[in-house]
């Protein structure tokens, strides 16, 4: 420390036993030392309430946050199991060949079966869950499963089939698409 900084804090010292002195006699010097000291309290208390009002802003937003959150993926569940149904009734259509849909009963049972997809397509647009587009599209990792490379003329990374169609519900994925990507051929 510095000679200068020694006296400075010496005086500071001296004038604080001085006034402590002085304020034993003086009950204005003893009142304004307690005014002081309340209004240091009045202002920690209002910091301290402002803190809390600010957390409590915080909390409640994040709640209101995973409340709607939950609200909006609360069926995720069961439309991740729905997707199995859709597959079995998509894949029934497809194996229905020409001869068969000429014949009266068997389209009747068919015109049954293709309402049915049509109503379950309707219900998932109702909710937010869409098909994930995937032939011609570059692999996106966070929304398609390469399961395996296919030789194609093609950009490499770009997908050339789709095995199962991948679903997103608004923003979330429900299920990856399982794909077909296209590698350079040799």
């Amino acid at each position: 420390m510095t000679e200068a900084t020694k006296d400075e804090e010496q005086l500071h010292g001296e004038a604080e036993e001085l006034r402590k002195e002085t304020a034993e006699d003086a009950p204005e010097v003893a009142e304004h030392d307690r005014v002081a000291e309340l209004e240091k309290q009045l202002e920690d208390a209002k910091s301290k309430a402002l803190y809390a009002a600010a957390e409590t802003q915080n909390v409640r937003r994040r709640l209101e946050t995973e409340l709607q959150q939950a609200t909006s993926y609360a069926a995720a569940g069961f439309a991740r199991d729905m997707l199995a149904i859709k597959d079995h009734l998509e894949r029934a259509l497809a194996a229905v060949n020409d001869e068969l849909r000429a014949d009266k009963t068997a389209s009747q049972f068919l015109a049954g079966i293709e309402a049915t997809a049509r109503e379950l397509e309707a219900v998932f647009q109702r909710h937010g869950i869409t098909r994930i587009k995937s032939v011609g599209e570059p692999l996106d990792p966070h929304r398609h499963q390469a399961m395996m490379e296919v030789p194609s003329d093609q950009e490499a990374g770009t997908i050339v089939e789709e095995m199962q169609p991948g679903y997103v519900m608004k923003d979330r994925l429900l299920r990856p698409a399982l794909v077909g990507v296209a590698k350079k051929a040799e």
